[in-house]
């Protein structure tokens, strides 16, 4: 039975969990709480935290946050936005702010307390932002006040200090230049569609328009022209035959009998081409092209747009070695106070381990330790031969175990920091154990995109391109890899702009790819993970779920070999839906408990340990 929390934000924070879902339509959303950015990606949901003091501030903005988000989630379609959303920075700016206060509004129209939660976050938002101090428009983003002034309109609600200021700022400048458009507002809220093209049409109002793009909806006109003028009910094909039958009957005699002799001459074309083949020297027929390899081994169907800017590289090239030296004692010095605490419990994890490595010796050898069982014949006799004996190797000592972390900026600051921590200090004791150890990082290249984002553009942007990110794995220790000279690679995990986004199924196939190459014969892979996959340029314009599948069924092909032990640990995030064997920590100090102890439960169920044991027992 689970000890009851003393933490006395939890009841809250389960509260305005379950809310949240109920007000999203999602019953199968994760709601977590961290000090880094809020926002939602697939199924998971990040609010602010919330200290055990609980201050009115606090609660406040948790559930305002939690009330825009739900609310988008609800209200939000991704494909209709995707589909008419500008190229242009600023543009899509101006859409994106200007959807979401639509969103926003739409909710406060349905459910009015939301109103009052949702200021309070504009508030501290428009406050932390200095809005509220701003003197002049170049002060405030347009882009913003044109969501604050949509809100304004749709609700009637006044603005929070600081909003109010912001939207007034460029009020005037706005109703100036789209005062006719805005007052179509309220006739599109309801319709995602329709406000889109609204905020489109505001967007050329306020200068912007050569950064829209395309109009999707003279796309979708052509698109329907082009089918009407193939489609044989109105022109083509058919008419000629009605013409045709409308024509003298000598004329239509005439034209069947040359029809005939053009079929019989191209039947006769045929039959010669199938000769000279038929005569053709014998020899390797022509090869069809190679099928593109597979993006992944687990989904045939899961798609990449493009590879050639992945990378796997070793974390010591990702930077100076002096940097890394400086970072690791950055490092070092930031945890100082854990230190000791994951120490002890790693020291705990090394005995627990040495505790299996049961002694197994060979005896009546001519060389060796001398056996103190013989000793008495010895001393009777010296020359008493085989009155040695030797330690065995054990099969124990025949592993491997690879550490996977998540570098996604979701796990920036103490995260990431104490799985450093933790990974360095496990690596150290397994070591000891003479267990191999490998460390892995996943995360990407760049923000929403980067090169492949950039092809896809180029290229048209076709329809379903898969994953649209460029990948970045880094091996911060490999498996053979002492320790002592890999200690300053994790150190990189401290540099700035290192986290960015978590593509976790291909990373998780990569990893298992690198440990079934290996010759152990025990093989140990634990992931270490805040969330589900997330990367915004791959979510846009493919399904919801893209990448979640995918890592389902990586985990899936992974269980199913049996080749390698998966394990997992979520940090504020319930993983236990993706690995069968998992765990989920709701504090990121408890990743060194959770880290140790579900190795050592995995050595406790060694089935060769096991077997050791009892052959001794029987043995004795």
């Amino acid at each position: 039975m689970s000890k009851p929390s003393d933490n006395p934000a939890d009841a809250f924070k389960k509260a305005l969990a379950e809310a949240t879902k109920v007000m999203s339509h999602d019953p199968d959303l994760t709601v977590s709480y961290s000090v880094d950015p809020s926002g939602i990606s697939g199924d998971a949901m990040r609010l602010p935290q919330i200290s055990r003091r609980m201050t009115r501030d606090e609660v406040m903005l948790a559930r305002g946050t939690a009330d825009a988000l739900a609310l988008n989630r609800r209200y939000h379609n991704g494909q209709t936005h995707s589909k008419y959303l500008p190229t242009g920075d600023m543009a899509r700016e101006l859409y994106e702010a200007m959807e979401t206060a639509r969103c926003e509004a739409v909710g406060a129209r349905d459910m009015p307390g939301t109103a009052g939660n949702i200021d309070a976050k504009i508030k501290y938002d428009s406050l932390r932002k200095g809005y509220d101090q701003a003197k002049q428009p170049s002060d405030v983003p347009l882009a913003t006040a044109a969501g604050y002034l949509v809100r304004h309109l749709a609700t009637g609600r006044d603005l929070p200090v600081g909003a109010a200021n912001a939207m007034d700022l460029w009020r005037g400048y706005i109703e100036e230049q789209a005062g006719g458009t805005l007052e179509t507002l309220n006739d599109t809220l309801d319709d995602q569609a329709a406000f889109a093209r609204f905020a489109r049409k505001m967007i050329v109002d306020l200068g912007y328009g050569d950064q829209l793009g395309d109009d999707p909806d003279q796309s979708d006109d052509d698109q329907d022209s082009a089918e009407e003028e193939q489609d044989p009910d109105s022109t083509g094909q058919d008419d000629d035959d009605d013409e045709q039958a409308e024509a003298s009957p000598e004329q239509s005699q005439e034209q069947q009998q040359d029809e005939s002799q053009a079929q019989v001459s191209m039947d006769d074309m045929a039959d010669q081409e199938l000769g000279d083949e038929a005569e053709m020297p014998d020899g390797d027929a022509p090869m069809e092209p190679p099928a593109p390899p597979q993006a992944s081994d687990a989904d045939p169907n899961y798609l990449v747009y493009q590879t050639d800017n992945d990378e796997v590289i070793g974390a010591e090239d990702l930077a100076e070695p002096a940097e890394l030296e400086r970072l690791r004692a950055y490092l070092d010095q930031q945890l100082e106070p854990l230190k000791g605490a994951v120490s002890r419990l790693a020291n705990k994890l090394q005995r627990r381990l040495q505790a299996q490595q049961n002694r197994s010796w060979e005896f009546d050898l001519e060389e060796g330790t001398l056996d103190a069982g013989r000793l008495a014949r010895i001393v009777a006799n010296p020359t008493t031969p085989l009155s040695f004996k030797m330690e065995k190797d054990t099969e124990f000592r025949d592993t491997c175990v690879t550490l996977l972390l998540d570098n996604s900026g979701s796990m920036r600051g103490r995260p990431i920091s104490i799985a450093a921590i933790c990974a360095d200090v496990l690596a150290r004791t397994l070591e000891r154990c003479n267990v191999k150890v490998e460390i892995l990082g996943f995360t990407t290249r760049a923000w929403k995109g980067g090169q492949a984002r950039e092809a896809w553009l180029n290229d048209g942007r076709p329809v379903q391109p898969g994953r649209l990110n460029d990948l970045r794995h880094i091996i911060y220790k490999s498996a053979d890899a002492p320790w002592r000279r890999t200690r300053p690679n994790l150190g990189l995990m401290m540099k700035e702009g290192l986290l960015k986004e978590n593509i976790d199924g291909e990373a998780l196939e990569w990893a298992h790819r690198r440990m079934v190459a290996r010759h152990e014969s025990r093989k140990i892979l634990m992931v270490i993970s805040d969330g589900a996959p997330v990367d915004d340029s791959t979510l846009s314009v493919n399904p919801a779920n893209y990448l979640e599948k995918h890592l389902r069924d990586v985990i899936a092909m992974v269980e199913k070999r049996k080749m390698v032990e998966l394990l997992a640990i979520g940090i504020g995030h319930d993983v236990t839906r993706y690995y069968d064997r998992a765990v989920t920590i709701t504090d990121v100090d408890q990743l060194a408990g959770a880290m140790t102890e579900q190795l050592a439960a995995l050595f406790d169920n060694d089935p060769r340990a096991r077997a050791r044991i009892m052959g001794m027992r029987r043995a004795s």
